[in-house]
């Protein structure tokens, strides 16, 4: 019973404690003490003399990602639309959205009255493929979404010179990169606009939060009237007990402000950001090799990439193990021996039960447009076969001790040399 799977009745291959997440920082507390006796706990209550923490938070994360300006947002789906909406895309527009990724990717274009058109993946880096993308693009296209996926930085080369050539914005998706670099120039600083989630999974986080960055100051005012119900913050002097947001009545908006508790949270997470990084770094390319050593192909990036950042850590089996196995008994069976989740990538959008806009009424406008944003309508291989082959797991796993890190690299071993006992 020594080596039979645990999966199977033998014993678990480790009982370590793993890395929890979120992690706080030590300025945390303090900070949200401070804002819960400011008098201000969001930038739409009255000024009280001193600059906000959503404010504090805008600029350094616009100076983190060496972007002119910042707009922080509530969740990351609400930078992407308002995004997709600050760059011109409305009613009927055609938006290029990655086929493999979590489903705000398209609900955030539906939500703009868009239409998301499902694009398939390169089987390398499972991020958007340009020539799948340049085959995509018609007459009704208005922009190009581009996801950073798992940990992967997208081919932005080939993917700016397809947007440039057509006259489309290309709006970077950067909610699982946080950190990572291009040509040594941070993600998101890339296209018209990127936009960032800060959910309670991400790499930097506050529960719920987001945020668009941007160089183009017209872009940037537009996503200030989009997330603040029309109004944007005074450029000149405000007086403590006074409104900082001005009503320009230039654009009509939504709520979507990020709650200075929020702020004051990002602000502490992002001070450890880079450590973190660079210890998920470490054990990634330590797992990578040994992983390697057996055959097994972990997600790759784009040759451009100088800097990755670990979100999900992604894995390709084989066909030969799949073949006596399906990819979700391997995944339960690895999660057993570990102790932690191991799952399969986001199911493919076009047969993805989270993605169905025929139900909900507010997309049926007509008979035509449902059939335009029917997911079905879309034929994603690459992105089916990802689905079917590969497991993943969160980077939290990723801060452990690299002999923790071996741990993984055992199971995996134990999993595959065993995968007939797998019980269905």
């Amino acid at each position: 019973m020594g080596n039979a799977l645990a999966i199977a009745g033998g014993p678990r291959l480790t009982d370590r404690e793993w890395p929890r997440w979120p992690q706080p920082g030590e300025r945390a507390l303090k900070s949200l003490e401070d804002v819960l006796t400011s008098g201000r706990w969001t930038i739409s209550c009255a000024y009280q003399g001193r600059q906000s923490y959503e404010r504090q938070f805008a600029e350094a994360f616009a100076d983190y990602c060496r972007s002119a300006l910042c707009v922080p947002v509530a969740t990351g789906t609400a930078a992407l639309a308002i995004a997709l909406e600050a760059c011109g895309v409305g009613a009927g527009d055609e938006v290029i959205v990655p086929g493999l990724t979590w489903v705000a990717s398209a609900s955030a274009v539906l939500g703009v009255n868009a239409v998301p058109v499902l694009v398939d993946v390169d089987p390398r880096t499972y991020c958007l493929d340009p020539a799948a993308v340049e085959a995509a693009i018609t007459e009704r296209t208005r922009a190009i979404t581009v996801v950073h996926a798992y940990s992967a930085v997208a081919d932005l080369d080939s993917l700016l010179d397809i947007a440039q050539r057509h006259g489309l914005p290309l709006i970077e998706d950067c909610a699982h990169a946080h950190g990572a670099r291009y040509g040594d120039w941070p993600v998101g600083a890339f296209g018209t606009a990127g936009v960032f989630s800060m959910q309670g999974s991400k790499l930097l986080t506050c529960g719920e939060g987001g945020a668009l960055v941007t160089d183009d100051a017209d872009v940037a005012n537009r996503a200030e009237h989009l997330r603040a119900d029309g109004r944007v913050l005074r450029a000149g002097p405000v007086g403590v007990g006074e409104m900082e947001l001005e009503e320009t009545g230039r654009m009509m908006g939504s709520n979507a402000c990020l709650s200075e508790f929020h702020a004051a949270v990002l602000l502490d997470q992002l001070a450890l950001l880079d450590g973190q990084n660079a210890r998920r770094v470490r054990a990634a390319e330590h797992l990578g090799g040994r992983l390697d050593e057996m055959g097994l192909a972990v997600q790759e990036t784009s040759r451009g990439t100088t800097d990755r950042a670990y979100y999900r850590f992604a894995v390709r089996l084989p066909d030969e193990v799949l073949a006596v196995a399906p990819v979700d008994r391997i995944a339960r069976a690895l999660t057993a021996e570990l102790g932690f989740a191991v799952m399969q990538t986001h199911r493919p959008l076009n047969d993805n039960p989270l993605h169905r806009p025929a139900s909900r009424r507010r997309f049926a406008t007509d008979t035509h447009h449902l059939e335009r944003v029917d997911p079905a309508r879309f034929d994603l291989p690459v992105a089916k076969r990802l689905y079917d082959s590969v497991v993943s797991f969160g980077h939290e796993v990723l801060l452990a001790p690299l002999d923790a890190v071996d741990d993984i690299a055992r199971a995996f071993r134990k999993v595959l040399d065993n995968v007939r006992d797998i019980p269905r």
